[in-house]
Parts: structure tokens; C-alpha cells; sequence
């Protein structure tokens, strides 16, 4: 049996309630990301109320969304690898590093984007 396609409204009301239950799975099982949320709590406030230009309070903001973004591609990757990979397989470690290191690129330029935008503030 052809599985049910849904359009239009319903379509997006599905994959709305898809991506709340992986938001919520995320925060219950990554404490990586549950930090990255309470930190962009706290940064996001910051780029809308520090006296910069609104195109580098959207940099700023980016940023943060960016690292959210990867950190939960990363676990997606993590969760996938885990399910189907129950040896120790050389692929399986290299997966889970690249995607590690993808977070780790994003928090780097985050940190420059945030350093280059509000250095120049206090200097």
C-alpha cells in the first residue's frame, strides 16, 4: 500500500509538529544543545539590544542560529550512526568526527563574527 501524501496546510502542520518532536527530542537527550539554547537566550538579547547597525544584529543572531543548526545535524548524524552501527566501524567514528568537527566550525565563527562585530564597541 502507497504510503498517505499530504499537501499544502497539512503538509506543513506534519513536518511543524516533525520539528517541534525533534526540538524536544534534542533537548531531552543532547546537553550539548540544551547549553547551546540557554547560551542563545542569552546572546540574542544582547545583539538586539547592543547599539550596532541591524545588519550585524542579523550577523549576530545568524551566528547563534548557526550553531543551533549544526549542533542538531550532528546529533541527527550521531542518532543515525548509533542505530545502525552497533560494532566499532572505522566509518562509524569518522561520521561522528566530521560531524563534531562541522559544530566546531560553527562555534568558531561564531566567536569571530560576535568578536569582530563588538570589539570594536569597547575599544
Amino acid at each position: 500500500m502507497k504510503p498517505e501524501h499530504h499537501h499544502g496546510l497539512k503538509r506543513v502542520m506534519r513536518a511543524t509538529g516533525f520539528s517541534i518532536k525533534g526540538l524536544k527530542a534534542a533537548w531531552a537527550n543532547e546537553a550539548a544543545f540544551r547549553e547551546e539554547v540557554i547560551l542563545a537566550g542569552i546572546m540574542i538579547p544582547i545583539a538586539l539590544f547592543i547599539n550596532v547597525s541591524p545588519a550585524e544584529k542579523i550577523l549576530l543572531i545568524m551566528a547563534v542560529f548557526l550553531v543551533l543548526i549544526v549542533e542538531l545535524l550532528n546529533s541527527a548524524i550521531e542518532a543515525v550512526v548509533d542505530r545502525f552501527g552497533g560494532e566499532i566501524h572505522p566509518l562509524s567514528g569518522q561520521a561522528k568526527d566530521i560531524a563534531s568537527a562541522a559544530v566546531m566550525l560553527a562555534l568558531i565563527a561564531a566567536a569571530i563574527t560576535w568578536l569582530l562585530i563588538l570589539v570594536p564597541l569597547f575599544i
